[in-house]
């Protein structure tokens, strides 16, 4: 056997001194964050914006909530496009443009809900937190 040591990648060692002020301010900033201090710091030095644990959360129920919307909508745009298809095969033709108007602006909000959800969606990927 080989007796290889694993390298860290980060071997580097810091040590800073900090008034009490300072200290206690730097914890409750790496508390808000939900990030272990080292990745606060990293992610501070780096200039990475750090988001609370608390607005991360507030983030992804909003998602789940468009991710609701969007499901809703889409639904009631095939039901639309249903009755719009047996209402056309029976012959009755202003019910018919009635429903397919109302089809394509509910399939116009759908896409404008999607847009917005994929939006936080990427938002919420691409915040850097890093469980403790």
């Amino acid at each position: 056997m080989l007796d290889k040591k694993v390298k860290r990648k980060r071997n580097k060692a810091v040590t800073i001194r900090m008034s009490d002020i300072e200290y206690e301010s730097l914890q409750d900033k790496v508390d808000e964050s939900g990030l272990s201090q080292q990745a606060y710091i990293i992610s501070s030095i780096q200039g990475s914006t750090i988001t609370s644990s608390d607005e991360i959360a507030v983030q992804k129920d909003i998602s789940k909530t468009f991710a609701d919307l969007v499901k809703q909508l889409r639904g009631l745009a095939t039901n639309v496009n249903q009755m719009a298809h047996v209402a056309n095969g029976q012959g009755i033709l202003p019910t018919t443009t009635e429903l397919i108007k109302a089809s394509d602006e509910i399939s116009h909000y759908r896409k404008e809900c999607e847009e917005l959800w994929l939006l936080i969606r990427s938002s919420i990927n691409q915040q850097n937190r890093t469980e403790r």
